[in-house]
């Protein structure tokens, strides 16, 4: 089988009730990919500190990791099993690439992993893990996480960033989800979609200093850092398809990326 690896902007949690041009394209990117054996899941929403954490949990909790939303958002469940042994091997792999690695037995599924799932795979019967993101490693650092964990791929495993293109909450509050979109967070999303689709490597790993409207777009990383595990998991040479694109709440860029 010849999984994509993939990167979702999973925007806000709202994302798993309303509707937008993303929740329906999700609603339908699941049905359009070979059926996966296990997913992974590095999400934004997951930090830690001094090495990377993996969840080994059995049964992945449902983690309502945020607060002002409706009730019906917090009503949602993702009964989905863990993925135990896709996890191992995986932390094992982290290992051998020279990682400190942290084994969680209890940690499950926050809303940057179970949201999107939520859409792709409503009927929750595909086992799921997920990994952290390292608080002080770099978007390089990142991208050897993906390269580390590239052999998952041969066992039939989707791996999944999960972030935002663009995340600057200061902009997205009182905003209307078709709100319209300023220059600096366009000008971002473009060049960054240039350098994904001629591989510019260096550039993209250099965006903080490179890209337009950089700190403006990601004041802190967490959010864009899910973007190069998923690059360093596709190869060495990783062609980028933009899947999706769209805007939500002016500030919030929803693409959505397979690197194969």
């Amino acid at each position: 089988m010849n999984l994509p690896t993939l990167f979702l902007s999973d925007g806000s949690p709202m994302l798993a009730i309303g509707d937008s041009p993303a929740h329906r394209f999700l609603l339908q990117f699941g049905k359009t990919l070979p059926r996966p054996q296990a997913t992974i899941v590095v999400s934004a929403h997951w930090e830690s500190m001094g090495g990377v954490a993996v969840s080994l949990a059995p049964q992945a909790e449902t983690i309502d990791d945020f607060g002002g939303f409706p009730e019906s958002l917090f009503d949602l469940q993702y009964p989905v099993q863990g993925a135990p042994d896709t996890a191992t091997l995986a932390a094992e792999l982290l290992e051998q690439a020279g990682f400190t690695v942290m084994r969680s037995a209890t940690r499950g599924l926050d809303h940057g992993a179970w949201v999107p799932l939520r859409l792709m795979y409503p009927n929750a019967d595909i086992p799921t893990a997920q990994i952290s993101r390292h608080r002080s490693a770099s978007p390089a650092e990142h991208e050897q996480m993906g390269k580390a964990l590239r052999k998952l791929r041969e066992n039939d495993v989707l791996i999944i960033g999960s972030g935002s293109l663009t995340h600057n909450l200061c902009s997205f509050r009182g905003a209307s989800i078709d709100a319209g979109v300023p220059s600096w967070v366009s000008d971002f999303g473009d060049w960054m979609h240039t350098q994904l689709q001629a591989n510019r490597r260096e550039s993209l790993l250099d965006y903080r200093a490179q890209a337009p409207f950089s700190v403006r777009n990601h004041p802190s990383e967490e959010h864009l850092l899910p973007l190069f595990v998923a690059m360093g998991a596709a190869g060495d040479t990783p062609k980028a398809e933009r899947l999706h694109a769209s805007y939500e709440y002016g500030a919030l860029a929803m693409d959505m990326y397979a690197f194969s």
